[in-house]
């Protein structure tokens, strides 16, 4: 039987799931249900494209067309995700889906496409990299028990844990997605971009019910930090969190996250991942001070009518005068605006 391409339909998607699940690169963020996901959330266009070679999968890719005017015209691998691309049993069947995505981008007339790889896409001479690696990747070990994790954590921030302890700070899990939204959206209005819309958090919720969970740390029974997190494989993804104005002096973003990782211990999990953070911001410096390694990962791109890879990122400097701006905006407003703007920004 000859390989054939075919586009992800719903009485797939376990097969789907299973492929990526037994595929040593597999992640979280290649799991069918991103489909359904960012189609109701964000109404892009989904071409999840898998291989089937004599009657089983041999090769997927999930794959999104984001369209804007204003942030340009890309296909993307996969978008508000820290990671996607292809995932292949075979150079042939890679290169099949290599040639599916370069149809679509010449179909779709798009400027580029982009592949969030963790690791590096087979040698191709079509693809390209930027010229200076521009993110990495945060993550550690889990220790089996509380006081192992806290003591594998780098001296300074270890203090700075042991206070929040003090601070009469607790954490409950919760099954809705206000106040991880809420407090959220403070937080990246305060650093001057748009949020995503409450419905991708009800519809993560929704779709990974077993993987997906919300903590939230609560100060005298009013909530001062949050985060939703994933699991995926023995690994626990941090991926959307923040805290309040009282947060720093509480140190309950510290406490959250440290919390976290004992919690997700007892869960089973032997990774923390503390996903993708952009050189030299604040969310690097703020990681490393965990005392995590750094490892470089970079997005890996074929550019069809652009010349030049994207900058699509907070340290542009074009964007310097509406990152200022936005900061200025009222919650509501942001909550209201943001999201017609940050679905282009995935």
């Amino acid at each position: 039987m000859t390989r054939e391409v075919k586009l992800l339909e719903p009485s797939m998607y376990q097969a789907w799931d299973e492929y990526v699940n037994q595929h040593s690169d597999g992640t979280f963020y290649h799991l069918s249900g991103w489909q359904a996901v960012i189609d109701r959330a964000f109404s892009h266009p989904c071409y999840f494209a898998y291989v089937i070679d004599g009657g089983a999968i041999s090769a997927i890719l999930p794959l999104v067309h984001v369209n804007s005017r204003l942030f340009g015209n890309a296909l993307v691998s996969t978008p508000f995700c820290m990671q996607g691309g292809i995932l292949a049993d075979t150079a042939t069947d890679h290169q099949l889906l290599v040639n599916f995505a370069k149809s679509h981008a010449h179909r779709l007339e798009v400027e580029y496409i982009e592949f969030r790889n963790q690791v590096s896409l087979d040698p191709c001479s079509e693809m390209t990299v930027p010229e200076e690696d521009s993110h990495v990747l945060f993550g550690c070990q889990l220790a089996a028990n509380d006081s192992d994790i806290l003591a594998s954590i780098k001296k300074k921030q270890r203090a700075v844990i042991r206070q929040s302890l003090t601070n009469d700070l607790r954490y409950e899990i919760e099954n809705h997605v206000d106040n991880v939204y809420q407090i959220y959206s403070l937080s990246v209005r305060n650093l001057g971009t748009p949020v995503f819309s409450k419905q991708l958090f009800k519809q993560l919720l929704a779709i990974f019910p077993e993987q997906c969970e919300i903590l939230t740390v609560y100060h005298q029974d009013i909530a001062v930090s949050s985060v939703m997190s994933f699991y995926y494989k023995g690994t626990v993804l941090p991926h959307f969190g923040g805290g309040t104005l009282e947060a720093r002096g509480l140190k309950s973003n510290d406490y959250m996250y440290y919390q976290l990782m004992c919690h997700s211990a007892k869960r089973d999990c032997h990774t923390f991942d503390f996903g993708r953070s952009k050189i030299d911001s604040g969310a690097y410096y703020y990681k490393k001070h965990w005392g995590m390694t750094p490892t470089i990962v970079s997005n890996h791109y074929y550019l069809h009518r652009a010349q030049h890879t994207p900058s699509l990122n907070v340290t542009n400097p074009k964007y310097a005068l509406a990152i200022n701006v936005w900061k200025k905006l009222p919650l509501s407003l942001s909550q209201i605006i943001g999201p017609k703007l940050s679905k282009y920004l995935g």
